[in-house]
């Protein structure tokens, strides 16, 4: 077993126009002074990193490294969410989704498209030049505004939604696995792979492809109601990055799941501050602990989403609330005083063969 890393923290959700928050070097100054040991870069934020750039040049994309690591710090992982994002757009979300992309593809989503795939290429790239291992994504989605089955869906939808997602992502997946980097899909609502079963039918769709796995973030399941314990379980092999991020759920007579169009603050399933939430992160580090974490020292990565607590407190609280949970993991057994030692043949007269 291997300690898992950290405390890391997401900055795309405290990146901003006023210092420390504008730029690489003030921010990460900023996280070393709370404690963080990494951060994890949003790889579309031109304040924080040039993707082409690192993608083209070896040279710029470790200068970024020795920026960060002058600070103190490593970068964990980039992420490529708002990229991925773009990959997979149903017409129902173009208006919404412009925003990601530069103006110049505004309104024209093959344009949107094509540029959204470009830049998981470079980041594939950027990511090998700075010798990470993995990265952090959305699939997109096609089929989101079906999820919920009326009218009744045709024959088939599904099967060629995931079909097309594929056909999408395996040239992108193919540059990841050149590049010697895994491409971790954060399982989202709203994202065409938002459940354990859908990440199976995407996975299969790929032709289970090596490079495509997931990004953990148990909030997203206590929304959806979902056993996140049990999805470690089932799914570990496949966690190669962890969001640590608190929820909570609580539904009344008026509002569930679906919580009748609320804002955040009143909806039963909330974002909250690490520790203010429902989350049971003790069992979660012991399981991640326990699988290994895939055997490799993954980052726990603070992602901070709070309709009530302001960022900076949520930053600061979070640093210890990680330091506090990750788990030295033991290098012997705690019976080993008890040990007689042993050899076959007295294995054999123990068994009495």
């Amino acid at each position: 077993m291997k300690t898992i890393q950290g405390p890391a923290i997401f900055l795309a959700q405290f990146m901003g126009d006023e210092a420390p928050f504008n730029t690489l070097e003030s921010i990460c100054k900023w996280a070393a002074d709370l404690g963080y040991q990494g951060v994890q870069i949003p790889s579309w934020d031109g304040r924080l990193i040039d993707l082409q750039k690192a993608a083209e040049s070896e040279t710029y994309a470790q200068e970024i490294q020795g920026k960060v690591r002058a600070c103190g710090l490593e970068i964990t992982e980039l992420s490529s969410h708002l990229q991925g994002q773009l990959v997979a757009v149903h017409p129902a979300y173009d208006t919404m989704f412009d925003g990601f992309a530069p103006k110049s593809v505004h309104g024209d989503s093959k344009a949107r498209t094509d540029w959204a795939i470009n830049q998981l290429h470079c980041a594939a790239k950027a990511s090998q030049h700075m010798g990470l291992s993995a990265q952090a994504s959305f699939t997109g989605a096609l089929m989101w505004p079906f999820v919920y089955p009326w009218p009744q869906r045709p024959e088939g939808l599904v099967e060629t939604g995931f079909k097309e997602l594929a056909r999408r992502w395996v040239p992108i997946l193919n540059t990841f696995d050149e590049c010697g980097v895994d491409l971790c899909y954060e399982v989202h609502p709203g994202e065409d792979v938002h459940d354990g079963i859908t990440f199976e039918m995407f996975l299969e769709a790929t032709g289970n492809h090596p490079r495509c796995h997931m990004l953990y973030d148990p909030s997203h399941f206590v929304l959806q109601q979902l056993d996140y314990l049990e999805y470690i379980d089932l799914y570990h092999q496949h966690i190669k990055m962890f969001h640590v991020k608190d929820a909570e759920f609580n539904p009344s007579g008026r509002a569930g799941v679906y919580s009748g169009y609320q804002d955040w603050i009143n909806r039963a399933g909330r974002f909250r501050s690490l520790g203010d939430g429902q989350v049971d992160f003790a069992s979660i580090f012991s399981k991640l602990a326990q699988y290994d974490y895939d055997g490799w020292d993954g980052w726990a990565v603070l992602e901070w989403e709070c309709c009530i607590k302001h960022p900076e407190q949520g930053a600061q609280e979070g640093a210890l609330f990680i330091e506090d949970h990750i788990i030295r993991v033991t290098e012997k057994a705690f019976d080993d005083f008890a040990g007689a030692g042993s050899d076959e043949a007295k294995n054999k007269k123990i068994l009495g063969i």
